[in-house]
């Protein structure tokens, strides 16, 4: 790690809560999404002409029973000094797109599906939802809120609308993957609560509300939690955040917000800084994505910025994504990625014995405790 890259991970665990105890969380989203159906899908779209920007677009996929059986032995197979298993808070969506609902009205109106339905669709996935539900009883895989679904409806309706030709090959092969169209200048296809002009957030909010009803509905409980799909959401939906009980919220260490005027500024946050609604930020202070680039050791990577944030007396909660350990499309993408995260989590048992392993809101509640 280069000396621009320590002062970055330094200056994110500057400032805000502490704690002497070595506590170590993997905040990890996407869970619940279909992006890529399946690789048949994937090569009727590059058929197509549907360009793959990114590698969300090749090999991100629902989360499938040998997926999560996969993650799960990892998961369990180091311990903490307490004799904890390790834990994947998975910041999950309760529900995708209704595709074949949505044709049957002519795209004339948003329709989605809840996960469990999701999973009753794609061929050997119908264990998966019991998987999830196991995950979350032995407190190995805690989701929290990710959205109600990983795209902006705003910006799906006007393309389908307008006879998109893309979007139709996406609804042809159950996909949501990259578009080169981009009508609407600040708002991405996948970004759930980016918006145009401010106004829009009024809509938004019910798509919040919604979503965390269907979040409870679908995993059994309440989420406390949330990080925005893509970009951040603007500070107008934290009132109604708030409402439904979401006491924590996700935020980059400088967020970037327009005002009611669509005026632009931004905003400095760090671990356990409040809000108007005395909502408390969390900042990811470490990343681990062994998908994303092969030039870097990934696993040497992020011990090197846990090192930085103990030192600092922060927990360290560590960013990732789905895609790292989902193999529908490709099962070395699953491979290599758990390969990667089980030599992390060893490498993290010895370097530091005295380690704790907890979800999200359990490290919520063991840093409300020593920073009232």
């Amino acid at each position: 790690m280069n000396l621009t890259k320590q002062l970055y991970y330094f200056t994110k665990n500057f400032l805000g809560w502490k704690t002497k105890r070595k506590i170590i969380v993997f905040s990890v989203d996407d869970y619940g999404n279909v992006r890529v159906h399946s690789k048949q899908a994937r090569q009727k779209m590059d058929e197509d002409g549907l360009k793959s920007i990114s590698r969300f677009d090749v090999y991100d996929s629902l989360e499938t029973e040998e997926d999560l059986l996969a993650l799960f032995e990892v998961l369990n197979s180091v311990k903490d000094k307490n004799n904890h298993s390790a834990v994947f808070t998975p910041f999950a969506l309760p529900s995708n797109i209704n595709y074949e609902a949505m044709r049957e009205v002519k795209f004339e109106e948003y329709i989605y599906e809840n996960l469990p339905g999701t999973f009753n669709k794609i061929n050997g996935n119908s264990n998966v939802y019991t998987l999830w539900l196991q995950g979350i009883k032995e407190g190995i895989f805690v989701p929290e809120f990710h959205g109600r679904e990983h795209l902006n409806i705003k910006v799906l309706m006007y393309l389908l609308k307008s006879n998109d030709q893309e979007v139709l090959s996406c609804f042809d092969n159950r996909s949501y993957t990259s578009i080169s169209s981009q009508p609407f200048s600040r708002i991405n296809y996948t970004a759930a609560f980016g918006y145009q002009n401010h106004i829009e957030n009024e809509q938004l909010k019910d798509v919040i509300t919604d979503g965390l009803i269907q979040f409870e509905k679908v995993f059994g409980y309440k989420a406390v939690y949330f990080t925005a799909p893509n970009t951040p959401e603007s500070n107008f939906l934290h009132p109604t955040l708030f409402e439904s009980g979401i006491n924590y919220i996700d935020a980059p260490i400088v967020k970037k917000q327009t005002n009611q005027n669509n005026k632009s500024h931004l905003s400095f946050q760090y671990i356990g800084k409040s809000n108007n609604y005395n909502q408390r930020y969390l900042v990811r202070n470490a990343v681990f994505e062994p998908d994303a680039d092969s030039n870097i050791n990934w696993v040497e990577y992020c011990l090197k910025q846990i090192e930085i944030g103990f030192a600092m007396n922060k927990p360290v909660n560590i960013s990732s994504h789905r895609v790292n350990f989902c193999g529908h499309i490709d099962p070395n993408i699953r491979k290599h990625g758990l390969k990667n995260l089980k030599a992390l989590l060893d490498g993290i048992v010895k370097r530091w014995p005295d380690v704790e392993f907890m979800s999200a809101r359990e490290m919520i509640l063991a840093l409300e405790k020593e920073n009232i």
